[in-house]
């Protein structure tokens, strides 16, 4: 079994909470979600997928699904039922064939540029919304922790993200909790089984799953099987298998109050450009949320806050950096160059820009190969 616990699988499993912790937090207050259901399943989903593809494969929240209920603050029955709505649609294209026909007709250019629009809207999200959250102090931990990414990131022996985390939290005891925070936080608990009906089904589709289905084609499906070509050649991934559980994630969680997951390019980046080369860093980081879930779920507002913003900010700028260099390998092709940047400007800039960047690199590749086009 390819699964290790050592210190590099520990430093990656912090590889993708820059992306996955504000969205969490931000749905379930939100929503007014449990958070009991969402930490345990979200935490149990990566436990089962850490097992089941043992390498750094991660699960993450739906972001164009997050980013609608936390501007619109969609109720849970709907955010439910989206889930089951997206499981339904991605089994019924793994099943006809569809994901496999499509990872052989999507060119790479297109997709290193749906993964270049990825990386620019997170580096966006990091530079904006999460550095300067805590003022002058919050900038001043953002560069501390970033020069500690910059000293260490090459270093095998003490890998970047444990001491930034680490330095995060002494950082977060000293300006933000105190111990005596969480007395009351403390206790054990479970999920409770939640059954969408036909009509959180239906709505969840029309104003959740529908936005979200191109970014998960792009991302979730395309881009990450070809990351795993890139960092793992002898370890080949199908689109068949990642739509199988894709699927089964998004038929299982919302039934025990868990909100919509699927996988993604970015979150596997992460965790590699940390250290992870194992399930061990899925194992590690989804025994956190279990942990968070099942013992302090009723001080969730509290124990979060011990992961500072300004810390998230400089690893998810970090990730998305390590996401955008990929495009460097079409540098011998300047047609292909250019169209993978035309495909991440539209992805990171128009309303369902990654499903337009696909259809518009689709055709660009495809007039190059009339030679109709040679150049930009």
């Amino acid at each position: 079994m390819n699964i290790r616990f050592d210190r590099h699988e520990w430093a990656g499993a912090f590889g993708d909470i820059g992306t996955d912790l504000p969205l969490i937090v931000g749905m379930i207050l939100a929503a007014h979600l449990d958070a009991v259901g969402v930490l345990v399943i979200y935490g149990a989903m990566q436990v089962l997928t850490g097992l089941v593809y043992q390498r750094p494969m991660p699960v993450q929240p739906l972001k164009a699904v997050a980013a609608i209920v936390i501007s619109q603050k969609i109720a849970g029955p709907t955010i439910f039922g989206a889930g089951i709505a997206i499981a339904a649609v991605m089994l019924l294209l793994t099943l006809s064939g569809g994901l496999t026909w499509l990872g052989r007709v999507i060119p790479k250019a297109v997709v290193r540029g749906i993964q270049l629009g990825l990386g620019m809207s997170l580096s966006v999200i990091a530079l904006k919304d999460y550095l300067g959250r805590d003022g002058m102090n919050g900038y001043l931990l953002a560069l501390a922790a970033f020069i500690l990414v910059l000293l260490l990131l090459p270093n095998k022996r003490f890998p970047a993200a444990i001491p930034v985390i680490v330095l995060g939290i002494i950082y977060a005891f000293i300006f933000k909790v105190h111990a005596g925070d969480f007395s009351g936080s403390f206790g054990f608990h479970l999920p409770q089984v939640q059954v969408p009906n036909v009509q959180n089904i239906i709505s969840g589709f029309f104003l959740l799953a529908l936005p979200q289905i191109p970014l998960s084609l792009g991302n979730s499906m395309l881009a990450t099987a070809q990351l795993n070509k890139d960092l793992f050649p002898d370890k080949p991934l199908s689109m068949k298998k990642i739509g199988w559980t894709y699927s089964f994630m998004n038929f299982i969680s919302p039934l025990f109050g868990g909100i919509p997951v699927c996988h993604g390019s970015g979150g596997m980046m992460g965790h590699y450009t940390f250290g992870a080369r194992t399930g061990g860093s899925i194992l590690i980081y989804g025994g956190m949320y279990l942990f968070l879930g099942l013992f302090l779920s009723q001080g969730f507002s509290k124990v979060i806050q011990i992961f500072p913003m300004p810390i998230l900010g400089v690893i998810l700028f970090i990730e998305s950096l390590a996401l955008m260099t990929l495009v460097r390998d079409l540098s011998e092709d300047k047609t292909d160059m250019w169209i993978a940047f035309m495909v991440g400007g539209i992805a990171c800039s128009l309303p369902y820009g990654f499903i337009i960047g696909l259809v518009v690199g689709v055709l660009a590749c495809w007039l190059k190969e009339k030679r109709m086009i040679t150049s930009f």
